[in-house]
């Protein structure tokens, strides 16, 4: 399937999972935004199937719905901590938080998804952080309506050129964008870290050794980073 099939797919099966699962009234899936209007997640159970489905590839599947599976435990469990630090800590005397989940879940995945993109190990190490980097990444930035989606668009992008799974997690995001930034519906967890690890497959993917390896750096300076921030705002 080529970029245009890709993109298309995604788009469809994500539109279609939206309009089914908002007719399901969850309270579990229902959140009070930062403007203080009640709305649903179900864009993010929709956008992780599409984005699934749209890249047409083992490892970007995998990825994509371990991250949202993840995500979504955070969704409906998850607590108000925030930062790795809080989790871990909590770890450490017994807790298993939905942070934690997301954590070793996500990146677990990501390390699988890396190893059977790449053929030598450390290409497979690297690629399993920048799959999970990028989820972790792309749940940093959606803290307003559209950020999520927006930041998915401009990392696929340039990805385009080199492979075309970085059509799906594109397709999947344009299918409820408009609801997104009309504050109508919210991609939650399930949906940024679903999107985020289909545009890190992608990024991994298109990449030799040194692009991944300045990828990953980065995106484990952004994590330090907002972990940092974090702690400030707890």
């Amino acid at each position: 399937m080529g970029r245009p099939g890709a993109f298309v797919v995604a788009a469809g099966v994500t539109r279609a999972a939206y309009e089914a699962l908002r007719r399901v009234r969850d309270p579990r899936w229902e959140r009070v935004n930062h403007a203080g209007r009640s709305v649903g997640l179900y864009a993010g159970p929709a956008v992780a199937l599409g984005a699934a489905v749209g890249t047409r590839s083992a490892p970007g599947a995998l990825a994509v719905l371990a991250a949202g599976a993840c995500g979504a435990y955070d969704d409906a469990y998850g607590d108000e901590r925030r930062g790795f630090r809080a989790h871990l800590a909590a770890l450490r005397e017994g807790e298993v938080t939905s942070g934690a989940v997301k954590l070793f879940g996500i990146g677990a995945a990501g390390l699988v998804a890396g190893a059977l993109l790449k053929e030598r190990p450390l290409d497979k190490v690297l690629a399993g952080i920048v799959i999970a980097g990028t989820a972790h990444l792309v749940n940093l930035v959606d803290v307003r309506p559209g950020r999520a989606g927006l930041a998915v668009l401009g990392l696929s992008a340039p990805g385009l050129l080199s492979t075309p799974l970085a059509a799906a997690p594109m397709g999947a995001v344009a299918a409820v964008l408009g609801e997104d930034l009309g504050e109508r519906t919210m991609l939650g967890d399930t949906g940024a870290q679903a999107l985020g690890a289909a545009v890190g497959t992608a990024i991994a993917a298109g990449n030799g050794r040194l692009g991944l390896a300045v990828h990953a750096a980065g995106l484990v300076a952004a994590a330090v980073y907002g972990d940092e921030i974090s702690e400030l705002v707890r």
